[in-house]
């Protein structure tokens, strides 16, 4: 569980965090504020790219808290540029990193409960936590800071996506 989890979240996060450094070059070389990059979505009832950010790392974050048994940390609820949303990925990253592999291997049939931002409750087991919500949830996110990001000029390529594979 410990390898479905953190280590995959970590992987894409990096990767989503060098998506937010091509951002920042590509907003420097075409002499574009970073906040238009920052506010871009693919359609007007999408999220944009600051709140697939968010998105991505709120499904990691709570998904290892849950199978950890863990309470997450509290992202700040402010309006971040790309330094600041990459320090939020580094908070992510450290976070999850933190936790002991014990405690969350052996988890595919601990009952969690997800609490939506709206206050609803969905109950899961460890196993279908992750493979049939957060870790579809994260990609979702991930892969659409990527689409976004392309979608405006950016230069990227697949392996900006990937990141660099664990062995």
């Amino acid at each position: 569980m410990h390898q479905s989890s953190v280590v995959v979240f970590t992987q894409f996060l990096g990767s989503l965090s060098g998506l937010l450094d091509h951002a920042a070059v590509h907003a420097e070389a075409r002499k574009i504020d970073p906040s238009i990059l920052l506010n871009a979505r693919l359609y007007p009832n999408m999220y944009n790219l600051t709140r697939q950010v968010g998105e991505a790392n709120r499904h990691a974050m709570i998904a290892c808290a849950l199978l950890a048994g863990v309470e997450p940390p509290v992202l700040p609820d402010t309006e971040p540029d790309i330094p600041e949303l990459k320090a939020r990925i580094a908070s992510v990253i450290a976070f999850i990193a933190s936790l002991e592999p014990a405690r969350i291997n052996g988890t595919a049939h601990k009952e969690v409960v997800f609490t939506f931002k709206n206050g609803s409750k969905r109950n899961f087991t460890g196993q279908s936590l992750l493979l049939t919500f957060s870790v579809p949830q994260f990609f979702f996110h991930v892969t659409t800071a990527y689409d976004i990001l392309r979608h405006c000029g950016v230069d990227l390529v697949k392996k900006n996506f990937l990141g660099t594979p664990n062995q």
